[in-house]
């Protein structure tokens, strides 16, 4: 296929472009800045620059675009980065779509969410039919999934990829914790009572390659691992492996002190399953914590 993609330079971006090519596809991305290569398309998101002919030669469009929500402490300016980034480029390029003849149009769109949708669930398990929950990160995930819209009005098959924790020892979550761990200075965070929806990037990079092929599969789509834990079992686990310690649990005091505002969304429980992807006869290569934790410190 012809593929369209923002948000190509990050976490889960460079990765994603490395697997389509490999599978055969052609992958255009779409950047800021002036174009330097070939595949280079320039836009202007914040502007809602972007020109319908790039579009309409793409069979599909994949939109990762969006401020790392940990990469920063939470103030209220980058809160709004991390609203508008999302937006604008969700809005844009669906927009786009939209405006097209029926025939120019891509066949589809993946659009990124994240399990944030669902806020704090507790212990309560939620699958895609599940409603947004509260908290800043479910307004985010609300205000950017509405921005696809006119591209699913349009006809268009529309996907949203609501991402849990991808693991690998380059980025994510599971970066900076190695470090601290490795020197037997971590633990769980607060009560270690909260869940965890994470995922293993070869089944985040194998979930998506099967939404783009799947013509059948369309809406929310939760993209965690079939099995979730808690923050405190994801901690030992990570220990174990690390073959270290880790008895120095981090009190929820200190990580508002050290986060700001994404402390409140660190210590939220979000239970999540993957309904859609296990209907579908997804092939996990990680079903368990285990498994996936060792791939991403050794792939």
């Amino acid at each position: 296929m012809r593929i369209l993609m923002a948000g190509v330079s990050g976490f889960l971006g460079t990765r994603l472009v490395d697997r389509l090519t490999a599978d055969g596809h052609q992958v255009t991305r779409l950047v800021r800045r002036a174009p330097r290569t070939p595949d280079e398309r320039q836009w202007n998101p914040s502007a809602a620059q972007l020109d319908p002919a790039v579009v309409a030669d793409a069979d599909a469009v994949v939109n990762l675009a969006g401020a790392g929500v940990g990469d920063r402490r939470w103030n209220d300016e980058y809160k709004r980065l991390i609203r508008s980034s999302r937006a604008d480029s969700t809005t844009t390029l669906a927009i786009t779509i939209a405006g097209l003849p029926a025939a120019d149009r891509p066949a589809a769109m993946l659009n990124a969410s994240a399990v944030g949708w669902y806020g704090n669930t507790g212990d309560r398990v939620v699958e895609e039919d599940s409603p947004a929950g509260e908290g800043f990160l479910a307004d985010v995930c609300r205000v950017w999934e509405a921005a696809t819209r006119p591209a699913e009005d349009a006809g268009v098959r529309v996907v949203r990829l609501r991402t849990g924790l991808p693991l690998h020892r380059d980025g994510g979550m599971l970066k900076p914790m190695l470090l601290p761990f490795r020197l037997g200075i971590a633990g769980r965070l607060g009560g270690g009572r909260q869940w965890l929806p994470w995922i293993s990037m070869r089944d985040w990079l194998d979930a998506v390659a099967l939404l783009l092929a799947r013509d059948d599969l369309a809406g929310p789509v939760n993209v965690v691992g079939p099995n979730p834990v808690t923050n405190a079992e994801f901690t030992r686990e990570l220990a174990r492996q690390l073959h270290r310690p880790a008895i120095i649990p981090i009190p929820a005091p200190a990580l508002k002190i050290a986060l700001g505002g994404f402390a409140h969304e660190a210590l939220t429980s979000t239970r999540v399953l993957p309904g859609v992807l296990t209907k579908a006869a997804f092939p996990w290569t990680h079903p368990d914590l285990p498994s996936a934790l060792h791939a991403a410190l050794t792939d």
